[in-house]
Order: C-alpha cells, then structure tokens, then sequence
C-alpha cells in the first residue's frame, strides 16, 4: 500500500492527525493489532502518513478504552472469519467526534481498519431523537389534559418532564391567586430542602413576580454573581444553584403563574432550548388551566383539537426558527389546503388530519443541512438526493406519535406527481393518498408565486397557466379545475 510522509513529533500529533483524516482512513493491522500500513483515500486532506506510526501496536496511538474495543474487534475477526462494526467516540480539541469502523479479514495474517467520520450524521441523529421526546412529552400533556388529572398530580408530571427535557436540576410551579393577586408555591421538584414552599410575592415582586407582571421570561446566568432575593434565604443558599430561568405560565390571555427553573452549573442553552422551553411552558399553561376548571366546565372536542394544533404549530415553529420564509408559506399553504379540501366534499372530522399534516409537511427539514437548505442556486445531483430524504425524515419523526398517523400523509408524499415520477416512493394517481395530491397542487403555486433566493415570484397568471399544463402528469387532472377556481375567486 502507498505510504506518504511527515513526521510526528508525539503521540498527541499522531492522534490528532489520524482523527484529522478519518473521514477515509485505511490501517492494515496484524491480528495483535499492529500497523503494517496505512493510507488516507482523500487528497484533499491536510495530512499525510510517514512511518511515524509503522509497527506500533494500537494501544500506543488510541485511547486505552478504544485500543480495548479494537483488540476485541480483531479477536472476533479471527474467531469468526466475519466482518465486524463498531462505532466509538473520540475527543478532539475540546470536541466529540464519532467514527464508523470496520474490520475487514482480508488474508491469514492481516486485517484492514476503515473508518469514516460520522459527526454530523450523529448530530442529525440526535436532533430527530430530541424531537421525538419533545414531541411525546407534548403529547403526553395533551393526554394529561384530555383526561382532566387531579391538579397535583398534574403539576408533579409537568415538571417531571420539564426537568428531564429541559436538563436542569430543579423546577418549581408557582401559581396565581385570583383572589389575593399573589403568586404561591404549588408544586416542586429537584430541590434539597423546602426553601420555596412558602413562597408569597407579588406581582413584580422578586424574580417569579418580574416574569409574571412583565408576561416575560427572566434570566440569571449566574446567581454566585447576581444573588437576587434569593440570598436572603439561608435554605435557598444551601441548595448551591448557578442558573435561573423564569418562564410565565399564560392561558387565554391570562397569566397562571410561572415556571421557574434551576441549575447547579453554568447553563448555556441553544436556540431550540429557548424555543421548546416556550412551547412547553404554554402547554403547561393549557394543561393547569384545564385542570383547574375541570370540576366547573367539560372540555369539548373542539377545545382539544386546539390543544393538539397549538402542540403541532409549536414545533413547526422550530422550522421557523431556521428559514424565516417557512411561516408565511405553512399559513398560506394550509390555508389553501383546508378551503380546497372543504370544496372538494371532505369530512370536518378529516379536515383536522389535512390541517396537521400542512402545517408539519415540511418539518424533515429540520434534518437536512443549511448549505443545501438555504442554497442560492439550484441543487447538485448529491444534495438533491439528501434534500429528497426529508418526507421519509417527517415520517421517522412524527410517526411515534399516535395522534399524528392520520397526518402523515401529506407530510411523506406530497413531492409525489400523478405520472408516477414524483419521491420518494414514485407512486402515482390514485395511489397517490388524496390529501398529498390536493396539497400537492397548493404547495407547488404557493412557491411559484413566492420569491425564492435563486429566483423571482412568478406572476399569478403565469403560476396558474402552469398548474393547468401540469394537469395528468404532476397534478390530478380531477382536483386541478377546482383549484384553479378557488384561487381564481380568492385573493391568494
């Protein structure tokens, strides 16, 4: 095998250096674990190899845990003749990276190592799973609510899921009294000792009676710094917390209470955490406020239909988050969608169904990376086939979730086109769900008729002219003459 050139001055650069090029990393070790040879198959990498690390063992170049895998690797090799995986974490200037490795017998005597860097694909991983437990924590709510739980019992399971989702240490549930406009301490978790059980403030009183008055969330990133109220309690001092995040409770328009929240170290959240933690604290605020007027009122079908939309809008939202574009164009198009379905005869009870997948048909984006994403010029052939993943990306996040499989429809086929020559499954006419072909027809004129970054908004007439040249081969020729006379009778 080629072998090129450097020279390492410690074992640190050899590691460094081998991590550096893993994204292809060739090793042709002996059944002990010795390098013979090595190559990296990228040119366009920054290192080389000399013989810098020729007839070392692989104890001597990777982490005593990693060498430990590798050797039990090899041993199976041997035993079983068989091919063998593993994928291991490696820390590299102050970052986690994630490696794919094969061992691969390729004579007696010798056994080739590839392994490819797979960091990203790992942290795409993580995201969709973080979604999932958003998303069945949400749901989980919604049930909570439907049910109509007893109060304590329902604030204990809030803040069960927001400690966990949300990763912090402790978390309390203060609420407003109607009566005396005071807020109280209702329910905890987390916390060492009782140091917020008789919590009695005002609005715009300490931090908790800020958030509530200010209808806004409060933030002290370091309470060794900014004590707050909070130091003139020898109990609260004990339990040694850093961080805290106050969050209004807010139903109706009117505020519940507030969410507070505590950490023991330095806490530095992302844009999702910020997001979620709004999404979570306003169905928690729907959640309280149902449960506290359950003895007075039956909730109807109607209220909780609007709770599981409010759950769904909330994580499209996140999408939001990226591509401010996306908002405009989930109302419009969901708008379109749900008066073109009602023309067309569709039940109320499976217009909601129609109304949730539009909201969430573009919610695999999430996945997809910003460069192909957010692009200026039309897409290679390789990040099509990547962009092309997201409907079966919506159906691997949103599948999970029960109440959602009656959604699924549009969100997984509605790139489809009634020739047959639509993604991802290439199904075509009737085989194509009804709810994708009607949505379909609206998603591609609510983009003809918006800019894009690579080109203009078409004019009206000129997206509609369209639509009707694609009738029997992208568009069911039975929904487009429907179509064109809802928009041509609308203001869209």
């Amino acid at each position: 095998m080629e072998k090129l050139l450097v020279n390492f001055s410690s074992a640190d650069q050899r590691l460094e250096a081998i991590l550096q090029t893993s994204t292809d990393l060739n090793l042709i070790l002996d059944p002990h674990g010795v390098v013979l040879a090595y190559k990296s198959s990228d040119p366009s990498l920054p290192y080389n190899f000399s013989n810098g690390i020729l007839n070392q063992n692989v104890r001597d170049i990777f982490s005593a845990d990693l060498a430990g895998k590798l050797e039990d690797a090899l041993h199976s090799v041997q035993q079983t003749g068989s091919v063998i995986s593993l994928e291991y974490p490696m820390s590299i200037s102050n970052r986690e990276y994630w490696f794919d490795a094969r061992l691969i017998p390729i004579s007696h005597s010798q056994i080739m190592l590839t392994a490819r860097d797979v960091t990203k694909c790992r942290d795409i991983e993580t995201r969709m799973e973080r979604k999932v437990q958003q998303l069945s924590a949400l749901r989980s709510i919604d049930l909570a609510i439907a049910s109509g739980l007893d109060l304590n019992l329902l604030l204990s399971m809030l803040l069960e899921r927001v400690t966990a989702l949300m990763q912090v240490d402790a978390a309390a549930i203060l609420l407003l009294n109607p009566k005396t406009n005071i807020l109280e301490f209702a329910s905890g978790k987390g916390f060492h000792s009782s140091t917020l059980h008789y919590t009695h403030l005002k609005m715009g009183e300490g931090c908790a009676g800020r958030v509530a008055l200010e209808r806004k969330p409060v933030h002290v990133p370091d309470l060794r710094k900014d004590k707050m109220e909070f130091d003139r309690s020898p109990l609260f001092r004990k339990e040694n917390f850093v961080v805290y995040w106050g969050t209004p409770l807010i139903a109706k328009g009117q505020v519940l209470g507030v969410l507070e929240m505590f950490h023991r170290s330095m806490l530095n959240p992302d844009a999702d955490w910020r997001s979620f933690l709004g999404i979570i604290a306003g169905q928690a605020a729907i959640a309280i406020d149902s449960a506290m007027m359950f003895n007075e009122l039956q909730r109807s079908n109607v209220e909780l239909s609007m709770a599981y939309d409010a759950t769904i809008e909330g994580l499209s939202r996140t999408l939001d988050l990226r591509d401010k574009e996306t908002k405009e164009h989930t109302f419009r198009v969901t708008d379109i969608t749900v008066k073109l379905a009602n023309r067309l005869g569709v039940e109320d009870s499976n217009l909601i169904h129609i109304r949730r997948g539009a909201i969430l048909h573009d919610i695999g984006k999430l996945a997809i990376p910003d460069q192909i994403l957010f692009k200026p010029g039309p897409l290679g052939e390789e990040e099509w086939k990547i962009m092309r993943r997201h409907p079966d990306i919506a159906v691997e996040l949103l599948s999970p979730v029960d109440y959602l499989e009656p959604a699924l429809d549009i969100p997984h086929w509605h790139h489809e086109k009634w020739d047959g020559t639509g993604y991802p499954d290439r199904l075509g006419r009737e085989d194509i769900p009804f709810a994708a072909r009607l949505f379909a027809l609206v998603d591609v004129y609510d983009a003809l008729i918006s800019n894009r970054p690579y080109r203009s908004a078409w004019p009206k007439k000129d997206a509609l002219r369209y639509i009707e040249s694609q009738s029997g081969s992208h568009f069911d020729p039975n929904i487009v003459p429907e179509f064109l006379s809802l928009i041509n009778g609308s203001g869209y």
